[in-house]
């Protein structure tokens, strides 16, 4: 006989999952849905997409997919419509914004408060939304998961959220990608020959790209480094400071910007690289330092938020405001043969400790419970 929450209906918030070019918070969606197809085999799923969303990965025979056609405000009109008309009992929305319309079991991740603590870096009018819409989510849900103790400290303190409703339930990275020796050249090709630093993520303020650029002109000028530097992502907030930067440095035909870049892309990039520069101002987690760390290349982090909470002294810390530091430590992560091969043995330890199957499953029992 099947369990009474067979019969009971969990819906899903795919829409942030599916897109073509996926950042943090995306990938989040992405990797904690397709993870929790392993744990939600007794119960209905709903996976609610958007039109031309598709799923590419195998789904359970339990789990449908419902297409919103509704062309803008989709969470607020559109699945919020989807909530009145044919309701969930359960709803998880995986990217911190909860429709109006909800069920009173409604789960959501918060993944930080970027905004408050870099506002310089955020458009007035993304502020405006990001701080509506998060602190309603977290006013309208039963149950917040936080990607850090660090989130759910500055929800408290900022938002005066009760700590009884977040539950801290930590990333992952992709462990399970399957790296191929062949073809390094077709990705590193000659312009981009080693050795680099590099950095990957959105090419934005809040991650200190101006801090990292400054630093790597350090690294020429005063050390004599045969480095360049590799800035992989796409431009955000910001983007005309950075490219400024890089216009006026004495070193720009030594930075590269290769845009937006594939999974596959990233991992032969980090498996090359010398050292991975994360000096970012603020994270509400932080992938990119355990996705480097599992890559056998030694990390200096930005000391504050939860990047210290993750990395701890798997990476070296550093003041994201001091090019000089960030320039030091990589210079000694470079020169220094035993302390890099401490940080890197440390690196591998700490990356033990997360992976996307524990947060599913740990995602998965919040659900069940709410739909028994």
């Amino acid at each position: 006989m099947l369990h009474a929450s067979c019969f009971m209906k969990i819906g899903i918030d795919g829409s942030r999952a599916f897109l073509k070019q996926r950042t943090g918070i995306e990938e989040y969606s992405y990797q904690v849905i397709k993870n929790l197809t392993n744990y939600l085999k007794n119960v209905q799923v709903i996976l609610y997409l958007r039109k031309n969303q598709t799923v590419d990965f195998d789904l359970p025979e339990n789990w449908k997919i419902k297409i919103i056609r509704w062309p803008y405000l989709w969470t607020q009109i559109g699945l919020s419509l989807e909530m009145l008309f044919s309701p969930a009992e359960v709803l998880f929305v995986p990217a911190h914004t909860v429709p109006v319309i909800h069920p009173q079991n409604t789960i959501v991740t918060i993944h930080g408060l970027e905004y408050e603590f870099c506002p310089e870096a955020y458009s007035f009018l993304a502020r405006l939304y990001m701080r509506w819409s998060i602190k309603n989510s977290c006013r309208w849900a039963e149950t917040i998961i936080a990607v850090s103790s660090n989130t759910k400290i500055d929800l408290e303190k900022l938002y005066g959220v009760p700590i009884e409703k977040v539950k801290v339930i930590y990333e992952g990275y992709d462990r399970n990608f399957k790296f191929s020796i062949l073809n390094f050249q077709s990705i590193l090709n000659d312009k981009i020959s080693k050795p680099y630093l590099l950095f990957i993520g959105r090419l934005e303020e809040r991650k200190n790209i101006v801090g990292i650029i400054k630093a790597f002109e350090m690294l020429k000028e005063q050390y004599k480094f045969p480095h360049k530097l590799v800035l992989a992502g796409g431009f955000g907030y910001g983007a005309d400071k950075i490219k400024k930067a890089i216009e006026n440095s004495n070193f720009k035909s030594e930075i590269f910007l290769p845009g937006y870049i594939t999974d596959e892309e990233k991992w032969k990039y980090l498996k090359n690289a010398d050292v991975f520069l994360f000096p970012t101002f603020y994270e509400g987690f932080g992938i990119p330092i355990l996705e480097a760390q599992s890559a056998g290349v030694p990390v200096v982090a930005g000391d504050n938020s939860s990047s210290k909470e993750i990395a701890e002294s798997s990476s070296i810390l550093v003041d994201p405001k001091s090019a000089k530091q960030i320039a030091d430590t990589a210079h000694k992560l470079i020169s220094d043969k035993a302390m890099r091969d401490d940080i890197i043995k440390k690196g591998y330890e700490n990356v033990k400790k997360f992976s996307w199957e524990k947060c599913a499953e740990e995602i998965a029992k919040i659900l069940k419970n709410g739909a028994e």
